[in-house]
C-alpha cells in the first residue's frame, strides 16, 4: 500500500511539475512559429493567443507514465515481462495519443478541413482497435446466472459502436473548450474523479493513467485560466478526449468495463449532453454540424445570463464536482449489483 501511495503521488507530481515547466517554453514556440488564435466567433477573447498548449500537457502525461508505470508493474506484479497486456495497453494509450496529437497540431497549424478532421479521427480509432480498445459487450444485470450474464458484442456490433465512442467523446471534449480555462480544468476534476473510482474498484494502472493526465491538466492550468496566455487548441482537446475514451474501454475485467462505460458518461455528461443539443440545434437550423458557433451552454451562460468568463468557468467547475460526485455514488451501485450477479 505505501508502494502504491508513492506511485500515484509521483505520477501526479511528475505531471504537474512537467506541464508548469513545459508550459512557458510551448508559449515561445508557439510564438516563434506563429501558431496564435487570432479572435473569432467560438472562442471568447480579444488577442492572439497560442494555440498549441496540448503539446505540453501530453509531454507531462507521457512522462509521468514513463517515469512510473515500468516500476509500478514491477512492484504490482513482479517482472513487467510476465504482464505483456498491460504493457501492450499502455503502448497502444501513449501511440494511439501521439497520433491524436499530431492530428490536433497539424489542425492548429494548417485549420484542417472538417472533413478531413473527421477522417484522422476515424484513423485513429481504428489504429487504437488493432491494440484491442474495443468495446466487448455489457453485464446484463437482470440476469443473475454469472455463466450466462455476459453479453458478447459481435465485431459488427463492437467495432462500429466503440468507433462512435472514439468520435464522439473527441468531438464532445472539443466543443467544450470555449473558455478560458475550461477544458483544463475540467479535465483535472474528471479525472481525479475517475482516478478514485478506478482506484477504489482496484484497477491500478488505469488510476494511475488519468492520475496523470489530471496533474498534466493541473499543471497547465495556471497558463491557461483568465486571462490565458496559451490555449490547449486541438492538439489538447483532441488529445483529452481520447485519453478519456480509451481509459473508458481498458477495464482489466467484465465488471470494470461495465463500470468503465457508465461512469464517465456521468462524470463527462455535461461535454456528451452539450454535444447533443449542439447536434439538434444545428440540425434544426440547417447549419452545418463542423459550424462553429457561440450557442454553446459554457457562451451561454456568458452570452445570455451575464456571467464573466471566470464566474461561467468556476460554475461549470462545481457541476463537474457534483457530476463526479454522482459518479462515484453510481459506481457504488454499480458495484453492489455485479457482487450479487456474480
Amino acid at each position: 500500500m505505501f508502494t502504491a501511495a508513492i506511485v500515484y503521488t509521483a505520477s501526479f507530481a511528475i505531471a504537474i511539475g512537467v506541464a508548469a515547466a513545459a508550459t512557458p517554453l510551448i508559449v515561445r514556440l508557439a510564438q516563434r512559429l506563429g501558431a496564435l488564435h487570432g479572435p473569432q466567433e467560438r472562442h471568447m477573447h480579444s488577442v492572439p493567443t497560442p494555440r498549441i498548449g496540448g503539446i505540453a500537457v501530453y509531454l507531462a502525461f507521457a512522462v509521468a507514465l514513463f517515469a512510473v508505470l515500468g516500476y509500478a508493474l514491477g512492484q504490482r506484479y513482479g517482472a513487467v515481462s510476465d504482464h505483456i497486456e498491460e504493457v501492450h495497453q499502455l503502448v497502444g494509450l501513449l501511440f494511439g495519443s501521439l497520433l491524436i496529437l499530431g492530428v490536433g497540431i497539424w489542425d492548429d497549424l494548417m485549420e484542417m478541413r472538417p472533413r478531413n478532421k473527421l477522417i484522422a479521427q476515424v484513423l485513429v480509432a481504428l489504429v487504437s482497435m488493432l491494440y484491442g480498445f474495443v468495446i466487448p459487450g455489457v453485464t446484463n444485470p437482470f440476469n443473475h446466472n454469472p455463466n450466462t450474464n455476459w453479453i458478447d458484442f459481435p465485431p459488427w456490433v463492437g467495432v462500429p459502436l466503440t468507433l462512435l465512442w472514439y468520435v464522439g467523446m473527441m468531438n464532445a471534449i472539443n466543443f467544450i473548450d470555449g473558455l478560458d480555462g475550461l477544458l483544463s480544468g475540467f479535465t483535472a476534476i474528471s479525472s481525479l474523479f475517475m482516478f478514485w473510482i478506478f482506484f477504489l474498484h482496484g484497477d491500478a494502472v488505469v488510476a494511475i493513467v488519468v492520475l496523470a493526465l489530471g496533474g498534466a491538466a493541473i499543471g497547465f492550468l495556471p497558463y491557461n485560466f483568465n486571462p490565458a496566455r496559451i490555449f490547449l487548441g486541438d492538439a489538447g482537446s483532441l488529445f483529452i478526449g481520447y485519453v478519456f475514451a480509451t481509459v473508458s474501454i481498458i477495464g482489466t475485467s467484465k465488471t470494470a468495463i461495465a463500470i468503465s462505460l457508465i461512469v464517465p458518461l456521468v462524470i463527462l455528461a455535461l461535454p456528451v449532453l452539450d454535444t447533443a443539443a449542439v447536434i439538434v440545434r444545428r440540425s434544426m437550423t440547417g447549419k452545418a454540424l463542423t459550424e462553429a458557433d457561440r450557442g454553446h451552454f459554457h457562451h451561454t451562460l456568458v452570452l445570455r445570463y451575464g456571467l464573466s468568463v471566470r464566474q461561467a468557468v468556476l460554475l461549470i467547475y462545481a457541476l463537474c464536482v457534483v457530476l463526479g460526485t454522482l459518479a462515484l455514488y453510481v459506481s457504488g451501485g454499480l458495484t453492489h449489483v455485479f457482487r450479487h450477479v456474480n
